[in-house]
């Protein structure tokens, strides 16, 4: 049986169309990544699932419950920590953690053991205003809030948007420990190099999603040859590029532009085309998630 269940499933705000015909499935005691940018429909999707909006079309299941039938059913056993910092900023962080275990029926030291991992960190700060705490402490916060019930299936939507980067390596270090523990775990991201820690993926753009599978195997279907070109002249490069025969697509990529090529391509024939970039460095590289993310959106 699946913990999540989604089969075309739409949403739309006036003529924008959020979801259009989403549908995957979680396993139970899967971590499993909705990876896109900004404005995918992640967070409508999370919405829907978590029964805060109610679907235009198609239909979903949580824990095997309907999300419209059964939406206070669900709500008693899902956690949801949203994008946005949502706890009360007046109250402390003990306070904080009180007041959701009350409104669950619960009280917080029957689930200290399964959120003790998190919580232990930011406990010497129990009596801290939640607005006080620095962007880590809140996410650590925010997720002991989201666990204090005991959820059998975890909803995070972008939860390491702001974060600095050690306190996303721990924040995902947590989700593994709560793997363990059998919790099935949705999580969102527009990061790809956080997509490696998920059991699978689903890369998501404009409503709609482009390719589901393992981080190993999204990759592996990346069946173009791959190269990293960088110079001083950035934009020229870039543009320049784009001209040559046998290149398919050049885009940037950090700090260079990764150009993915056909069979006519030929390394000495683009870098003689190129000899007015004195500087101009190409080398073979491996492809990645970000780079079958853009070619899943070409098509």
């Amino acid at each position: 049986m699946y913990a999540i269940e989604v089969n075309n499933l739409t949403k739309s705000y006036g003529e924008v169309r959020a979801l259009d015909g989403v549908s995957f499935a979680v396993r139970r005691g899967e971590l499993f990544g909705l990876i896109g940018p900004d404005g995918a429909g992640k967070s409508t999707l999370f919405r829907l699932l978590t029964t805060l909006l109610r679907p235009d079309g198609g239909e979903a299941k949580v824990d095997g419950l309907d999300i419209v039938k059964d939406y206070l059913a669900i709500r008693s056993r899902v956690g949801y920590m949203p994008g946005r910092f949502s706890l009360y900023p007046d109250l402390s962080v003990e306070e904080n953690l009180s007041f959701f275990a009350a409104l669950f029926g619960v009280k917080a030291e029957e689930s200290y053991d399964l959120i003790e991992p998190i919580y232990k960190q930011i406990e010497p700060f129990r009596t801290r205003r939640a607005g006080k705490l620095s962007g880590g402490m809140k996410q650590k916060l925010a997720l002991s809030c989201a666990l204090i019930h005991r959820p059998s299936v975890l909803f995070l939507d972008e939860p390491t948007t702001g974060v600095d980067a050690v306190s996303r390596s721990e924040f995902w270090d947590m989700l593994a420990g709560l793997k363990q523990r059998g919790i099935t775990i949705l999580v969102s991201t527009p990061y790809m190099d956080e997509a490696s820690r998920c059991d699978r993926i689903a890369l998501c753009n404009e409503g709609r999603i482009l390719g589901i599978d393992t981080p190993a195997d999204i990759v592996s279907n990346f069946n173009s040859r791959l190269y990293g070109i960088s110079s001083e002249r950035t934009f020229a490069l870039l543009e320049a590029a784009r001209a040559q025969r046998g290149v398919v697509e050049c885009y940037p990529f950090g700090e260079c532009h990764h150009l993915v090529v056909d069979e006519q391509f030929d390394v000495a024939q683009f870098t003689a085309s190129l000899s007015d970039f004195n500087d101009l460095v190409i080398k073979q590289v491996e492809p990645t998630i970000e780079d079958m993310f853009i070619k899943l959106m070409k098509r």
